[in-house]
C-alpha cells in the first residue's frame, strides 16, 4: 500500500551540539524499515521525470520498488548497472536540484528520498555482502586516467567493464581525489571511499599514487613510452582563488583548499598525526557560501574555534550551498554574515590575522549568472575580529597539463575544451 504522507521519513542525526565536537559522520542512515516505508512513497511513475533529473540515469522507480518489496540486493544491482559509486553520491550528490527537484511528490509536499533511499542501498550491500567484483576479460587496450576523483573513478569503472586495460594515476598518496581530500569524514567516512577503490582494484584497475601528470610523467609519454591508447583527464579544479585584498598573505590565511586537505587528508585533527594548522584559532571567518565553504566552516568548529563566521557578499537567498550543508552549518552554531564583503585583512606586530574590515553589501541588477548583482553601501564598513581566515571563493584548473601537452586546448578559464558529447578534447586520443 503505497505511504502517502507529505513529508519524508526524517533521517535520524547526531545531536548538533553532540556532533560539532567529532569527525564522526553526521546522517546515521535509515534502517530497513525506515528505508522501505519511504520507498512506499514512490508513485511508480509511467514517465519518471526523476530519472532525466538524474545525470547518469539512474533506474529510480525500479530500485525504489526492490527497496520497498525489502529486496535490497536487487536494488543494488539496478543502482550499479548505471552508477558506479552510489554510496559516495548517495551522501553527496545535490539531488535536490537533480532527481528529487523533478519528483511528482513535490509538487504538494516533499520528494521521494532518492538521496538517502540509494546511499541506503549502497550501505546494505558494503555491510552484507560486499562481494568483490570480478576482473573482466581485457581487450588488450591500455587506457590511462588521470586523476582518482568521481570522474576518474567512474571513468576507470565503465572502461574496465568493457574490458580495457585501466590505469589510474593520482597526484596525492591517496587515491579518491576531492572525495578524500576535500570533503570532511563527518559527510563522507573514507573508509566508503577506501572500499569502492578496492571494489576497482579487485576489477583489474591499477591505481598508481604520487603521480604527477604533466611533471612526473607528460601525456606524451604516456602516449609514446607507456603504450596507452587513449588518456581521459579528470584532475579536476583544485587551485584555489584568491581576493588580491591587503593582507592577504598574513599568517593565518589559508585556502578552503589547503584547510580542508591539512583536515581529512592529512588527519589534522587526530592526536596521532602531527600535521601543522592553526589549532588554536578561536575567532575563524570563512569568506565565501558554498558547499566547501560550509565544509571548512563545520571543520573549524570541530577543530575547536569558539566563533565560526561565513562571510558572503549576497543575501542568503543567494547561497550557492545545498540547503542540508546550511541546515546543519546553522544547527552546529555557524555564524552568518551576509551582504558583507572582505576588503582588507589586519595583523598584528608578528604578521598575524587579528581582524578583517569587511564592506557592507546591498543587492542591484543580476547579473550574467541570475543573482542579483552585490553593490557597496558607499561608506558603510565594520571590523570583523578573527584570528583565521579561510578563502573559499572558487577554483580553476591547475595549468600543469594544459601547458606541457601540445595541441591541448582550453577556454579563458582554464578548462579544457571538450565536443561535448563523448568527450573527445582537442588532442587526438585525449578525452576529459
Amino acid at each position: 500500500m503505497a505511504n502517502m504522507t507529505l513529508t519524508k521519513t526524517p533521517m535520524p542525526e547526531q545531536d548538533p551540539n553532540v556532533r560539532n565536537h567529532n569527525f564522526q559522520e553526521v546522517a546515521l542512515g535509515y534502517t530497513a524499515e525506515m528505508a522501505m516505508e519511504e520507498a512506499k512513497r514512490c508513485l511508480q511513475c509511467k514517465k519518471p521525470k526523476c530519472v532525466e533529473g538524474c545525470p547518469v540515469n539512474i533506474h529510480i522507480p525500479e530500485f525504489i520498488a526492490k527497496v520497498a518489496e525489502g529486496d535490497f540486493q536487487a536494488a543494488y544491482e539496478i543502482v550499479t548497472s548505471t552508477n558506479a559509486l552510489p554510496a559516495l553520491s548517495g551522501r553527496v550528490c545535490p539531488q535536490e536540484s537533480q532527481c528529487e527537484s523533478k519528483c511528482v511528490r513535490g509538487v504538494k509536499g516533499e520528494p521521494v528520498a532518492i538521496g538517502r533511499l540509494e546511499r541506503f542501498v549502497a550501505d546494505w550491500y558494503r555491510e552484507n555482502v560486499n562481494a568483490m567484483p570480478e576482473k573482466p576479460e581485457s581487450n588488450g587496450i591500455k587506457v590511462a586516467v588521470v586523476g582518482s576523483g568521481p570522474a576518474g573513478l567512474t571513468c576507470a569503472a565503465e572502461l574496465d567493464k568493457k574490458g580495457y586495460e585501466v590505469t589510474i594515476f593520482e597526484a596525492l598518496h591517496r587515491a579518491g581525489g576531492v572525495l578524500v581530500y576535500g570533503i570532511p569524514e563527518f559527510r563522507l567516512p573514507k573508509a566508503i571511499v577506501a572500499n569502492e577503490v578496492r571494489k576497482l582494484e579487485a576489477m583489474g584497475v591499477t591505481v598508481m599514487t604520487d603521480m604527477v601528470i604533466g611533471k612526473v610523467l607528460s601525456i606524451d609519454e604516456l602516449f609514446d613510452e607507456m603504450g596507452f591508447k587513449a588518456v581521459f583527464v579528470g584532475s579536476g579544479a583544485g587551485l584555489p582563488m584568491f581576493m588580491h585584498i591587503p593582507g592577504e598573505a598574513l599568517r593565518g590565511v589559508y585556502s578552503a583548499n589547503e584547510y580542508l586537505t591539512r583536515i581529512n587528508l592529512m588527519k589534522a585533527y587526530r592526536d596521532d598525526y602531527d600535521t601543522p594548522i592553526k589549532s588554536d584559532a578561536k575567532r575563524i571567518a570563512v569568506i565565501g557560501g558554498g558547499n566547501v565553504a560550509m565544509d571548512a566552516a563545520r571543520c573549524a568548529k570541530r577543530m575547536g574555534a569558539e566563533e565560526v563566521y561565513i562571510v558572503y557578499r549576497r543575501s542568503e537567498k543567494e547561497l550557492p550551498a545545498r540547503l542540508e550543508e546550511i541546515h546543519h552549518a546553522k544547527e552546529e552554531g555557524i555564524i552568518f554574515k551576509t551582504l558583507s564583503n572582505p576588503i582588507e585583512v589586519l595583523g598584528d606586530e608578528n604578521g598575524y590575522v587579528k581582524g578583517m574590515v569587511c564592506q557592507e553589501m546591498e543587492l542591484g541588477e543580476p547579473d550574467a549568472s541570475g543573482r542579483r548583482r552585490p553593490v557597496a553601501k558607499e561608506g558603510c564598513t565594520f571590523t570583523l575580529d578573527v584570528d583565521c581566515m579561510i578563502m573559499s571563493i572558487g577554483t580553476s584548473p591547475n595549468p600543469l597539463i594544459r601547458s606541457t601537452t601540445p595541441g591541448l586546448e582550453t577556454n579563458k578559464h582554464g578548462c579544457i575544451i571538450t565536443n561535448g558529447d563523448d568527450g573527445l578534447t582537442t588532442r587526438e586520443g585525449v578525452y576529459a
